[in-house]
């Protein structure tokens, strides 16, 4: 054990006697239920004029003192801030002065006072009755950043939270930017609905899913992936524009994009096209950072991006044209394609077709280029297994994917609704996933009952809202964005 490790245990040590102390004397902070505050920092300092020798009540956590003989001051910091509390035995008596002492850094007060400026001219309350609410046994890091370690910071995001104040603004931007979608949205008569997070098929999209199983019913189940063929079902149902916050869970990698579990929203709207999709996409994001941030134009680590429509169109086989050299006009068999695949450096997967060496070939060289928001279009039918084909080209749908500083962002379509070609979609699905695709969609009998039912024509989106919300709060990670994001366990 280190010299710093035995003079952090006897920091533990005194702060448990300090405790015990307390508890000798009839104080147990920790039998205390309430405490009635009536005022936080900043409203003390913004009103000053007005509450200047009026008695108030704070609550707050210690996170400095300093003080000599028979005068202290205390730093205390609530939800808004820090104010300085002024200590003076002739107010506090002898016995609550001397309680004092077994104060540390990290316990949390309650503090009854009148307010007042100091010969310095810092606004305070000189306090007339201290109060004890919480004792902290552990030690708060000075500079939270500054710890080696900086995963500690996400894995005890409520020391991170305490030391370092400014991120608790990143997550009331957050909270706002998701007030601001949803009102956008409700402001436009589309109606927020719940499905369910646990299903006997993950569908909506490809990828890997949770599995889990039910005691009860015996069955294996999955967290959901996305929340797309519950919502379809409600347009057939009925419903003409309806939509769902809230998370998805894939058993995928991670990145400073992705977290296995994340914050999406799903728009449907019946009697529409992609295009009419496109420009509430569009609106969507600049009513929300204008909401937000107060300008549609952001600066994301450096980078001006406006937010403003209109965005840029950009067909998916002329971003490869422009930005790989390869005109796929003129490329109609699946094996001319794999050849380019294998000339630009493409891993060839087991069934490959034209489509999916043109979204390869998109992913790997043109995205990059994406700074300002596009719009990009013309899928393949190979990678879009729930879009509507175009009429002009059936190897492609009509489908986008907005993409903002090489992020995508938001993924929408022409909804499929012809059954027919649904289940063969499926079905070609299925081939991939038997020749190795994990995140191949599997087969769902009961969408495929529903839009037999009778699925109207409909546009629909989806978002992912942490992207969202990295962009506009300038932040480099999905980690800083997230309250807990997912971490592996440290070894004890």
């Amino acid at each position: 054990m280190t010299e710093s490790d035995l003079n952090l245990n006897e920091m533990l040590k005194i702060r448990r006697e300090k405790l015990k102390e307390l508890m000798d004397k009839g104080k147990n902070p920790f039998l205390i239920e309430k405490f009635d505050y009536t005022h936080h920092s900043s409203t003390i300092k913004d009103d000053f004029e007005e509450l200047e020798e009026k008695e108030v009540s704070v609550a707050g956590r210690i996170m400095s003192r300093r003080g000599h003989g028979k005068v202290s001051f205390i730093d205390i910091q609530d939800q808004e801030g820090r104010i300085q509390i002024f200590a003076k035995q002739d107010l506090l008596g002898e016995e609550g002065y001397k309680d004092l002492s077994l104060l540390d850094i990290g316990d949390i007060i309650g503090v009854k006072g009148a307010v007042f400026k100091t010969k310095a001219g810092e606004i305070s309350i000189r306090a007339e009755e201290v109060l004890l609410l919480t004792k902290s046994l552990q030690i708060l890091p000075e500079k939270f950043h500054g710890l080696k370690d900086q995963d500690l910071r996400y894995r005890q995001r409520y020391v991170d939270l305490i030391v370092n104040p400014e991120v608790k603004e990143t997550f009331i931007l957050r909270s706002k930017i998701i007030k601001a979608v949803r009102e956008y949205l409700d402001a436009r008569g589309f109606l927020e609905v719940e499905t369910p997070i646990l299903s006997t098929i993950a569908g909506g999209a490809n990828a890997r899913p949770f599995a889990t199983h039910h005691n009860a019913l015996d069955i294996d189940m999955y967290l959901r992936i996305a929340n797309e063929l519950y919502l379809k079902r409600l347009i057939v149902g009925g419903f003409e524009k309806v939509y769902e916050m809230g998370r998805m869970f894939r058993n995928e990698g991670m990145s400073p994009k992705h977290n296995p579990e994340f914050t999406n929203i799903e728009v449907y709207q019946a009697y529409v096209d992609y295009e009419e999709i496109m420009r509430l996409t569009e609106n969507l994001f600049a009513y929300v950072a204008e909401k937000a941030l107060g300008t549609t134009k952001i600066n994301y680590q450096g980078t001006e991006i406006e937010l403003a429509p209109p965005w840029k169109r950009l067909d998916m086989e002329d971003a490869v044209k422009e930005y790989v050299g390869v005109d796929f006009s003129k490329i109609d068999t699946d094996e001319e394609a794999i050849s380019v695949a294998k000339a630009k450096g493409i891993e060839i997967k087991p069934g490959m077709k034209r489509g999916h060496v043109i979204a390869e070939l998109f992913e790997e060289f043109c995205e990059e280029h994406l700074i300002q928001p596009t719009f990009v279009t013309g899928h393949p039918v190979e990678i879009s297994p729930l879009a509507k084909r175009n009429p002009d080209d059936p190897r492609k749908t009509n489908r986008f994917e907005a993409f903002i500083n090489t992020w995508e962002l938001a993924n929408a379509f022409s909804e499929l609704n012809d059954p027919i070609d649904q289940r063969q979609r499926f079905e070609e699905q299925a081939l991939q996933k038997e020749l190795g695709d994990d995140e191949a969609h599997p087969m769902d009998t009961d969408f495929l009952n529903a839009i037999e039912v009778g699925l109207p024509p409909t546009g629909g989106l989806g978002i992912g809202i942490d992207r969202m919300i990295i962009l506009l709060t300038n932040q480099p990670s999905i980690r800083d964005i997230l309250l807990f994001p997912t971490m592996k366990p440290i070894d004890e």
